[in-house]
């Protein structure tokens, strides 16, 4: 049977998230960007963690980031929750709690079926060297939220 254009194949949660887990695994690009699960037992893989070594020429050049990352139900329809575990100074995480804000990060508020926890921590890290974050005073590394 052959699918007509505009037709796609939905592929189920479980399946998409065991794929994203390998391609994580693997390491991503050139090892500065990673993510992986929390929880091996979680048969419902919903708690990730990534890591971000921030970009050169940035004053997050170095650090090691932390996040957590939360796949609802509903994802990959809807995006995962993201929030940091390091703290950081960026434009589109609350300084309070660490929490990546869609409204401020286009990726999470425009975010469509196709988009990947990878999508989410490559397009974090550049905006780690855009120039509105680039040069922002960061907290003391090694500390939490």
């Amino acid at each position: 049977m052959a699918l007509g254009s505009g037709s796609s194949v939905v592929v189920p949660r479980n399946f998409r998230l065991l794929e994203e887990l390998e391609r994580g695994e693997k390491g991503i690009g050139d090892g500065t960007v990673s993510y992986g699960m929390d929880d091996g037992d979680d048969i419902y893989m919903r708690s990730w963690t990534g890591t971000i070594i921030g970009p050169h020429n940035s004053v997050h050049e170095g650090r090691i980031y932390q996040l957590k990352l939360f796949c609802d139900k509903d994802y990959p329809v809807k995006p995962p929750s993201v929030r940091f575990h390091s703290r950081i100074n960026m434009s589109c995480v609350n300084h309070e709690t660490g929490v990546v804000e869609p409204k401020k990060f286009g990726l999470l508020g425009s975010w469509q079926s196709e988009y990947t926890m990878e999508d989410i921590l490559t397009q974090l890290k550049k905006e780690m060297a855009a120039p509105q974050n680039r040069k922002l005073v960061q907290p003391p590394e090694g500390t939490y939220f």
